[in-house]
């Protein structure tokens, strides 16, 4: 009798122990299961961001590239419109008189204010003021007058497809009176600066 209840005894542990081991098997395998699931959402939420990323960098890239210029100011031509090392937006087309605009010239880009469209006739006298078809501009934004660097005659007719710059600094800058530079076709414009963006604390339109 002693025996018939051992041998149940051991059955009963290996059914206990089997029971236990196909528990434990089938935890590692929920467990296993999740890790997985949880590897495959991660994968594709990190190839959604990656993606979003790309799309948003590539419509920036775009806007920045057709419709809104990131330019970062050189030089002192333009204060105080503009300061050296300003960061600011710019905007193609729709450019006119008194604008501040960015232009390509020698494999650099120069910052300057539309003075004469074509056809405009332009002339600067020993003084510095400069006329425009016979009418004297004012110009709040020149700290001062004067003739400056020029090596053309007054008065002077813009050609067709171009545009007549000056620098506000009139005094040390090459600008539209220099041959150097000349009148810019318009293929060349870059653009109208908009906003300064950089420094914050001078965020503001260009004027």
């Amino acid at each position: 009798m002693d025996d018939m209840d051992d041998k149940d005894n051991r059955i009963d542990s290996l059914m206990d122990t089997a029971s236990r081991s196909r528990t434990l098997d089938l935890s590692a395998l929920e467990e296993e299961f999740q890790r997985e699931n949880y590897r495959k959402k991660f994968a594709e939420s990190l190839r959604s961001t990656i993606f979003t990323l790309i799309t948003v960098a590539g419509i920036a890239v775009l806007v920045a590239t057709l419709w809104l210029p990131v330019l970062q100011v050189y030089g002192t031509s333009m204060v105080p419109a503009v300061n050296a090392g300003d960061i600011v937006l710019c905007s193609r087309g729709g450019m006119k008189k008194g604008n501040v605009v960015a232009f390509y010239c020698s494999n650099k880009i120069l910052v300057k204010r539309v003075i004469g469209e074509p056809g405009d006739t332009i002339n600067i006298d020993e003084s510095g003021t400069v006329t425009v078809n016979g009418s004297a501009l004012d110009e709040p934004y020149v700290k001062e007058k004067m003739l400056g660097e020029c090596n053309i005659t007054f008065p002077y007719t813009v050609p067709e497809n171009k545009i007549f710059v000056l620098s506000d600094n009139r005094e040390n800058s090459s600008d539209s009176r220099s041959q150097s530079v000349g009148c810019i076709p318009e293929e060349d414009m870059v653009g109208r600066l908009l906003i300064r963006v950089w420094p914050l604390k001078s965020f503001g339109i260009v004027h």
